[in-house]
């Protein structure tokens, strides 16, 4: 799948090419045979006057869920925004409406992982009624729904509520982002929702919109 970013300023020309090559470079990365595209000095001085990202990555900022890293991509490849949670504010959606609007992007991917302290401190409100101090509320407040949902369905483990917190996720950038949803509307992006295995590396597809459901895909049978 690299020779869709075999040269500088060529990428993805689908939601799904962009998917594909994403899922190659995790594939090498579980395999531990990781190419690291794009990290040589003469594309960096190439790069330094304009970028040409193929995706949107907007996933937690847990230090354990690099996306260049656990998709094998390099510099220039993928535009990415982190939140605690991956949970959205105005510079977020902001900051995928440049990518999008601007950049030119197919392809927003929404990343969660297990293991993630935002669901379990969010969990743990629920559980207990106690709310963190500072900002650490304002992050386990708009985890709360998520996890309010999956119970109602009689998801219980961790990993299904970050699974239905992954799906919020999308479904709001979709409905809160006028340029999103209108480019969902003319077929020219898509959103993939995964959830990623600290341990064995693996992405797993939960969620997709403005496109037909990655065909090699790997699907959890547990979410």
């Amino acid at each position: 799948m690299e020779r869709h970013r075999a040269q500088p300023g060529t990428r993805p020309s689908t939601p799904q090419e962009a998917w594909a090559c994403l899922e190659a470079g995790n594939v090498r990365f579980m395999a531990g045979e990781r190419a690291h595209p794009h990290q040589d000095v003469q594309l960096r001085h190439r790069l330094a006057n304009k970028q040409t990202p193929f995706a949107v990555f907007f996933g937690c900022a847990d230090s354990r869920v690099a996306a260049e890293i656990i998709f094998d991509q390099g510099l220039g490849d993928l535009f990415v925004v982190r939140t605690a949670g991956h949970v959205i504010d105005s510079s977020v959606i902001g900051s995928i409406e440049f990518a999008v609007g601007v950049l030119d992007v197919h392809l927003i991917v929404v990343l969660g992982h297990d293991s993630c302290g935002a669901v379990k401190a969010a969990v743990d409100a629920v559980e207990t009624g106690d709310m963190p101090t500072g900002y650490i509320r304002d992050i386990v407040e708009r985890v709360t729904p998520s996890v309010l949902t999956a119970r109602k369905r009689g998801e219980t483990s961790t990993y299904e509520i970050e699974a239905e917190h992954v799906r919020h996720t999308a479904w709001l950038l979709a409905s809160r982002s006028t340029v999103v949803a209108d480019k969902l509307a003319q077929g020219t992006l898509g959103i993939v929702g995964a959830t990623y295995r600290l341990r064995e590396g693996q992405a797993n597809v939960v969620e997709a919109l403005g496109m037909q459901p990655p065909k090699r895909s790997v699907r959890d049978s547990r979410v």
